[in-house]
Protein backbone atom coordinates (compact mmCIF):
# COMPACT_ATOMS: atom_id res chain seq x y z
CA UNK A 1 0.00 0.00 0.00
CA UNK A 2 1.52 3.54 -0.89
CA UNK A 3 1.86 5.91 2.26
CA UNK A 4 -0.13 9.17 2.26
CA UNK A 5 3.51 10.62 2.82
CA UNK A 6 4.68 8.98 -0.33
CA UNK A 7 2.43 10.32 -2.59
CA UNK A 8 3.86 13.90 -3.71
CA UNK A 9 7.13 12.21 -4.45
CA UNK A 10 5.20 9.12 -6.52
CA UNK A 11 3.28 11.63 -8.45
CA UNK A 12 6.46 14.19 -8.91
CA UNK A 13 7.85 11.18 -10.35
CA UNK A 14 5.61 10.35 -12.75
CA UNK A 15 5.05 13.73 -14.03
CA UNK A 16 8.69 14.66 -13.99
CA UNK A 17 9.37 12.02 -16.41
CA UNK A 18 6.58 13.00 -18.49
CA UNK A 19 7.92 16.10 -18.55
CA UNK A 20 11.45 15.29 -19.12
CA UNK A 21 10.67 13.14 -22.13
CA UNK A 22 8.97 16.04 -23.67
CA UNK A 23 11.09 19.08 -22.70
CA UNK A 24 12.07 20.25 -25.86
CA UNK A 25 9.02 19.94 -27.82
CA UNK A 26 7.35 22.54 -29.45
CA UNK A 27 3.73 24.12 -28.60
CA UNK A 28 3.23 23.18 -32.07
CA UNK A 29 4.22 19.90 -31.47
CA UNK A 30 2.48 19.08 -28.14
CA UNK A 31 2.34 15.22 -28.44
CA UNK A 32 6.02 14.74 -29.36
CA UNK A 33 8.04 12.40 -26.67
CA UNK A 34 11.77 12.87 -27.87
CA UNK A 35 14.36 15.09 -27.39
CA UNK A 36 15.43 14.91 -30.45
CA UNK A 37 13.91 17.86 -33.06
CA UNK A 38 10.69 16.18 -34.81
CA UNK A 39 11.23 15.87 -38.44
CA UNK A 40 9.04 13.75 -40.66
CA UNK A 41 10.46 14.03 -44.01
CA UNK A 42 13.88 12.83 -44.94
CA UNK A 43 16.00 15.36 -46.68
CA UNK A 44 17.36 14.33 -50.17
CA UNK A 45 19.25 17.48 -50.28
CA UNK A 46 21.71 16.51 -47.52
CA UNK A 47 23.01 13.19 -49.34
CA UNK A 48 21.89 13.22 -52.74
CA UNK A 49 23.75 14.83 -55.34
CA UNK A 50 23.16 13.07 -59.00
CA UNK A 51 20.25 13.42 -61.22
CA UNK A 52 17.11 14.71 -60.66
CA UNK A 53 14.37 12.66 -59.13
CA UNK A 54 11.06 13.82 -60.64
CA UNK A 55 10.72 11.23 -63.74
CA UNK A 56 12.66 8.40 -61.22
CA UNK A 57 9.78 9.06 -58.43
CA UNK A 58 7.13 8.09 -61.02
CA UNK A 59 8.14 5.14 -62.81
CA UNK A 60 10.64 3.28 -60.30
CA UNK A 61 7.92 0.66 -59.68
CA UNK A 62 7.16 0.18 -63.10
CA UNK A 63 10.10 -2.07 -63.33
CA UNK A 64 10.20 -5.12 -61.06
CA UNK A 65 13.63 -5.76 -60.68
CA UNK A 66 13.99 -2.21 -59.26
CA UNK A 67 11.19 -2.27 -57.15
CA UNK A 68 12.10 -5.93 -55.66
CA UNK A 69 15.45 -4.72 -54.91
CA UNK A 70 14.03 -0.94 -53.31
CA UNK A 71 12.45 -3.44 -50.77
CA UNK A 72 15.60 -5.39 -50.12
CA UNK A 73 17.98 -2.94 -49.70
CA UNK A 74 16.11 -0.90 -47.49
CA UNK A 75 15.24 -3.55 -45.12
CA UNK A 76 16.91 -3.70 -42.19
CA UNK A 77 17.15 -7.11 -41.60
CA UNK A 78 19.79 -6.45 -44.75
CA UNK A 79 22.99 -6.03 -43.47
CA UNK A 80 24.50 -3.01 -45.05
CA UNK A 81 27.57 -4.93 -46.39
CA UNK A 82 25.02 -7.09 -48.32
CA UNK A 83 23.60 -4.28 -49.33
CA UNK A 84 26.74 -2.68 -50.68
CA UNK A 85 26.85 -5.71 -52.58
CA UNK A 86 23.54 -5.77 -54.53
CA UNK A 87 23.60 -2.47 -55.42
CA UNK A 88 26.94 -2.90 -57.16
CA UNK A 89 26.02 -6.00 -58.96
CA UNK A 90 22.48 -4.36 -60.69
CA UNK A 91 24.74 -1.27 -61.53
CA UNK A 92 26.95 -3.62 -63.70
CA UNK A 93 23.94 -5.47 -64.60
CA UNK A 94 22.52 -2.45 -65.88
CA UNK A 95 25.20 -1.83 -68.48
CA UNK A 96 24.26 1.67 -70.23
CA UNK A 97 21.63 1.96 -68.30
CA UNK A 98 23.22 2.31 -65.05
CA UNK A 99 22.46 6.16 -64.65
CA UNK A 100 19.06 6.05 -65.05
CA UNK A 101 18.25 2.73 -63.73
CA UNK A 102 20.40 3.89 -60.38
CA UNK A 103 18.73 6.88 -60.05
CA UNK A 104 15.54 5.35 -60.02
CA UNK A 105 16.65 2.72 -57.83
CA UNK A 106 16.88 5.72 -55.44
CA UNK A 107 14.41 7.34 -56.11
CA UNK A 108 12.34 3.87 -54.51
CA UNK A 109 14.61 3.75 -51.28
CA UNK A 110 14.32 7.46 -50.58
CA UNK A 111 10.03 6.55 -50.76
CA UNK A 112 9.89 3.81 -48.83
CA UNK A 113 11.96 4.73 -46.01
CA UNK A 114 10.52 8.52 -46.05
CA UNK A 115 7.17 6.33 -45.89
CA UNK A 116 8.43 4.17 -43.19
CA UNK A 117 10.67 7.23 -41.42
CA UNK A 118 6.96 9.10 -41.53
CA UNK A 119 4.74 6.23 -40.14
CA UNK A 120 7.12 6.18 -37.18
CA UNK A 121 7.00 9.91 -36.39
CA UNK A 122 3.34 9.20 -36.39
CA UNK A 123 3.46 6.31 -33.77
CA UNK A 124 6.26 8.12 -31.75
CA UNK A 125 3.26 11.23 -32.24
CA UNK A 126 0.90 8.09 -30.53
CA UNK A 127 2.48 7.23 -27.58
CA UNK A 128 3.18 11.03 -26.51
CA UNK A 129 -0.37 10.79 -26.51
CA UNK A 130 -0.44 7.66 -24.26
CA UNK A 131 2.15 8.78 -21.62
CA UNK A 132 0.40 12.26 -21.43
CA UNK A 133 -2.77 10.01 -21.02
CA UNK A 134 -0.99 7.58 -18.22
CA UNK A 135 0.07 10.77 -16.51
CA UNK A 136 -3.20 12.42 -16.18
CA UNK A 137 -4.81 9.00 -14.82
CA UNK A 138 -1.83 8.81 -12.67
CA UNK A 139 -2.70 12.15 -11.17
CA UNK A 140 -6.50 11.58 -10.90
CA UNK A 141 -6.17 8.38 -9.27
CA UNK A 142 -3.93 10.16 -6.62
CA UNK A 143 -6.40 12.69 -6.05
CA UNK A 144 -9.03 9.39 -5.48
CA UNK A 145 -6.28 7.49 -3.03
CA UNK A 146 -5.72 11.41 -1.10
CA UNK A 147 -9.62 11.95 -1.01
CA UNK A 148 -10.25 8.17 0.29
CA UNK A 149 -7.47 8.81 2.91
CA UNK A 150 -9.36 12.09 4.00
CA UNK A 151 -12.54 10.44 4.77
CA UNK A 152 -14.00 10.06 8.07
CA UNK A 153 -13.97 7.13 9.22
CA UNK A 154 -11.27 5.64 6.56
CA UNK A 155 -12.60 2.88 4.45
CA UNK A 156 -9.63 0.65 5.01
CA UNK A 157 -10.77 -1.59 1.89
CA UNK A 158 -11.52 1.25 -0.25
CA UNK A 159 -7.94 2.75 0.25
CA UNK A 160 -5.74 -0.62 -0.19
CA UNK A 161 -7.72 -1.08 -3.80
CA UNK A 162 -7.28 2.42 -4.41
CA UNK A 163 -3.28 1.97 -3.50
CA UNK A 164 -3.14 -1.06 -5.39
CA UNK A 165 -4.25 0.49 -8.64
CA UNK A 166 -2.39 3.17 -8.18
CA UNK A 167 1.05 1.76 -7.88
CA UNK A 168 0.37 -0.33 -11.04
CA UNK A 169 -0.30 2.73 -12.68
CA UNK A 170 2.89 3.56 -11.48
CA UNK A 171 4.88 0.83 -12.40
CA UNK A 172 3.52 1.05 -16.35
CA UNK A 173 3.70 4.67 -16.70
CA UNK A 174 7.63 3.98 -15.35
CA UNK A 175 7.98 1.06 -18.05
CA UNK A 176 6.41 2.99 -20.80
CA UNK A 177 8.41 5.96 -19.97
CA UNK A 178 11.77 4.42 -19.92
CA UNK A 179 11.52 2.98 -23.34
CA UNK A 180 11.19 6.76 -24.66
CA UNK A 181 15.14 7.12 -25.30
CA UNK A 182 15.21 3.64 -27.73
CA UNK A 183 12.11 4.25 -29.37
CA UNK A 184 13.23 7.98 -30.01
CA UNK A 185 16.16 6.63 -31.84
CA UNK A 186 13.93 5.27 -34.38
CA UNK A 187 14.11 7.92 -37.01
CA UNK A 188 17.47 8.12 -36.98
CA UNK A 189 18.11 5.29 -37.26
CA UNK A 190 16.46 5.12 -40.54
CA UNK A 191 17.77 8.44 -41.71
CA UNK A 192 21.75 7.01 -40.93
CA UNK A 193 20.60 3.77 -43.43
CA UNK A 194 19.18 6.14 -46.15
CA UNK A 195 22.24 8.55 -46.29
CA UNK A 196 24.77 4.99 -46.34
CA UNK A 197 22.09 3.39 -49.40
CA UNK A 198 22.38 7.12 -50.79
CA UNK A 199 26.06 6.72 -50.88
CA UNK A 200 26.26 3.77 -52.59
CA UNK A 201 24.06 4.23 -55.19
CA UNK A 202 26.00 7.37 -56.00
CA UNK A 203 29.29 5.90 -56.26
CA UNK A 204 27.68 2.85 -58.09
CA UNK A 205 27.39 5.05 -60.72
CA UNK A 206 30.61 5.33 -61.32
Amino acid sequence: MIHRSLLPALFSLVFAGAATAQAPQLQSQPDWPCRQVRVPELAIASVWTGPPLDEAIKHWRDDQSIADLVVRVSERRTQIGEAEQLIAQFAKSSGDRRKERLTMLFAGVYERMNDERRDVVNGLDRFGRRLKDMAEKAREETQTLRDLQDQKPPDPEAIRKASEALQWRFRLFDEQRRMVGYVCESPALIEQRFGALARMIQQAMG
